[in-house]
């Protein structure tokens, strides 16, 4: 059996082909297969993410980990990990992090997820908070976007609450990070930061997902935007999944790094790198980084996380998060 990170890591290729595809059959409202098949009854039957990984630590990098609600009223969750080796008085970056998963899929606990946080979270020596937020069709966009602005807020302002946080958390050093649909709920809270007080120091997007008028004819890309959020009006001109339709929120990313990393068959990719350019065009202060892996495809560290690439982005992560690159 393949693992879920395969399924989620290979979903944007499957469609390459610019054929149309073909309609749904009786029954079934639309099908975004790998991710979700949604029935005209109101059925969502979720191809991957749906295996729960328990917290606790980490036999190989001894990180800690727990769950934690951000909000008790909505009942949203998180979980926290923790160096096995951080001392009480020690003071550690904090990592604010968005999984992937097309808006449809996947969570912050499942495997592929708890891997990579206690490896990154071991790797950087930084204390993580990956957010769970509700998911589309259930709960369309904007919802994920709220319930993200809400866990950040909580995580700098409401950490008070929470022991691990208040004894290890430096919140002059706070990063977000994300990958995929959880790079693009990363990059609107940037936006958001800018003139609301917080304090973000950097920011590191893994495969992002944006569309713009670089990016293939490819169905599915489009197809994810439109069923996540059936009520925007703008469609692929919404500057919340195209950036670059507006500069002046481009400017008004409220931190000062950005690190950008891209695979290089991945058919987001043209997307990323006008990401960047719109960022430099804009007048944003700001310094933006981007590494394009050869011969890797979309949030290729999650599909192989052993693997010599995965690795590297590993380090580099960990070295931006440190403020060493």
């Amino acid at each position: 059996m393949f693992p879920a990170a395969f399924f989620t890591a290979t979903a944007l290729f499957i469609f390459s082909s610019t054929a149309a595809r073909r309609p749904p059959p009786n029954g079934i409202l639309y099908d975004l297969s790998p991710f979700i098949r949604v029935y005209a009854n109101g059925t969502v039957q979720r191809f991957i993410g749906q295996e729960f990984a328990p917290p606790g630590v980490d036999a190989a990098t001894g990180v800690q980990s727990r769950d934690v609600k951000y909000s008790s009223t909505l009942n949203l969750t998180a979980r926290i990990y923790l160096p096995g080796n951080a001392a009480a008085n020690n003071k550690l970056p904090l990592l604010i992090y968005y999984h992937g998963g097309g808006f449809f899929t996947e969570s912050a606990f499942s495997p592929t997820y708890h891997r990579f946080l206690n490896s990154l979270s071991s790797a950087a020596g930084a204390i993580a908070v990956s957010v769970n937020y509700r998911l589309a069709p259930e709960h369309p966009l904007p919802i994920a976007y709220e319930d993200s602005w809400l866990a950040l807020k909580w995580a700098i302002s409401g950490a008070g609450n929470d022991s691990w946080l208040k004894k290890h958390a430096d919140f002059q050093r706070v990063y977000l990070g994300g990958d995929s649909a959880g790079g693009n709920l990363a990059h609107n809270m940037a936006t958001r930061i800018g003139g609301s007080g917080l304090k973000i120091e950097g920011m590191f997007l893994n495969c992002p997902y944006f569309i713009s008028r670089s990016t293939p004819e490819l169905q599915l890309l489009r197809d994810v935007w439109i069923h996540a959020y059936p009520k925007d009006r703008r469609g692929l001109n919404d500057p919340l999944v195209n950036p670059a339709m507006d500069p002046g929120g481009l400017k008004r990313v409220g931190l000062k790094h950005i690190a950008l990393y891209m695979g290089e068959k991945d058919p987001l990719k043209e997307s990323e790198w006008d990401y960047k350019k719109g960022l430099e065009r804009s007048g944003w202060k700001g310094k933006v980084e981007a590494v394009e892996f050869k011969g890797e495809g979309h949030v290729f560290n999650l599909l192989q996380p052993g693997a010599p690439d995965a690795a590297a982005m590993l380090k580099m992560i960990a070295a931006f998060i440190n403020n060493e690159q």
